[in-house]
């Protein structure tokens, strides 16, 4: 199977699904829970993407992680380090980096 067809079988089966378009026209795309159940090698492609892009910002300083009594984590991630999970496509959102 080539790229486009995984994509087009993971949309039909619901493990990926259309979020929206980018200003420049590239659809954005997010891999749902279902994909655990449905497609585990894709769930588990994403789960390393994300543990490694983490992990980077965290040796870069980019991020900080701290806990609260209960042991919960508390993530705090730097303007720059925002920038590096828009780019690694973790996310997809307008962020205000400016505090009035």
């Amino acid at each position: 199977m080539d790229e486009d067809e995984k994509l087009a079988f993971y949309l039909e089966i619901g493990a990926i699904e259309v979020m929206g378009i980018e200003d420049d026209g590239e659809f954005i795309f997010k891999i749902t829970d279902a994909a655990k159940e449905l497609a585990p090698e894709l769930w588990e492609a994403h789960e390393d993407h994300v543990n490694s892009t983490l992990i980077e910002l965290y040796e870069k300083g980019l991020i900080n992680v701290s806990y609260d009594e209960s042991l919960e984590a508390i993530i705090e991630i730097t303007p720059e380090g925002m920038d590096v999970i828009k780019a690694a496509g973790l996310i997809n959102m307008e962020y205000d980096t400016e505090k009035e």
